[in-house]
């Protein structure tokens, strides 16, 4: 949710009503895939960082304001990838327990309580890079494997599906306009990130044949580590490639 103290407030005047944000920021770190969570004050809740439009901003806009505020990074590529929408999500309970654990209204009639459609987005950032931040309403913005998250709140576990699922189909693109990994990365390096997003092992030369044959790696150097012989290749994704 957004920093301004105004998300809490009764009427929400400044925010476009029945429409919000979640954003899917997965980080990878140590052969494991991160996704950012925060946790809300004195509720034991957890949820995906989260945000409202208002009035007088484009959607795309409070899209990367929201991922701006919650990881401190600037010029972050995120991707639309679904709308979520049904009746079945709309579950009052925990909004009000994060709306009495800050000491404002639980009134039937607090904008907050109503019914909302989602837009989903994700983003895939440099995890070394990231500053969680958390928002007004929560205590901790933190990192989370995604094969171990806590129970978080609402639909966000079925967001964070979708989006995955999203990544998957078409990584090879997804890859190149994302800051997943670092600027230089070895053909290693890149195999973990697409075995851990795929969720499978991936035959070694095959995997370098098939990433070196779509045209979107540029060779850089060799790693200075070891002899020389040792060295592995660095690559980069050539950003000016479509697939």
């Amino acid at each position: 949710m957004s920093n301004k103290n105004s998300v809490i407030s009764t009427k929400g005047e400044e925010f476009l009503k029945g429409i919000a944000i979640d954003i899917v920021i997965l980080g990878f770190n140590e052969n494991q895939l991160k996704v950012l969570l925060l946790e809300y004050k004195s509720t034991g809740l957890f949820g995906l960082p989260a945000g409202y439009i208002f009035k007088d901003e484009n959607l795309n806009d409070a899209a990367k304001r929201v991922v701006g505020e919650r990881t401190g990074l600037k010029d972050i590529f995120i991707e639309q990838f679904y709308v979520f929408g049904d009746t079945n999500r709309h579950d009052i309970k925990p909004i009000k327990k994060i709306l009495a654990a800050e000491g404002a209204s639980t009134q039937s009639d607090h904008w907050l309580l109503d019914r909302f459609v989602s837009v989903g987005y994700f983003a895939l950032v440099d995890f070394k890079k990231v500053i969680p931040q958390p928002d007004q309403i929560s205590d901790n913005c933190q990192w989370y494997d995604l094969a171990n998250l806590p129970n978080v709140m609402l639909d966000h576990n079925m967001i964070i599906k979708k989006a995955l699922e999203t990544l998957q189909t078409n990584l090879d693109g997804k890859l190149i306009g994302f800051n997943l990994l670092a600027e230089t990365f070895t053909m290693t390096e890149l195999q973990s990130v697409y075995e851990t997003i795929l969720n499978k092992k991936l035959q070694r030369t095959a995997f370098q044949r098939k990433m070196l044959s779509l045209g979107i790696l540029e060779r850089v150097a060799k790693r200075m580590t070891g002899g020389a012989h040792k060295a592995p290749y660095l690559y980069r994704f050539i950003k000016n490639e479509t697939l």
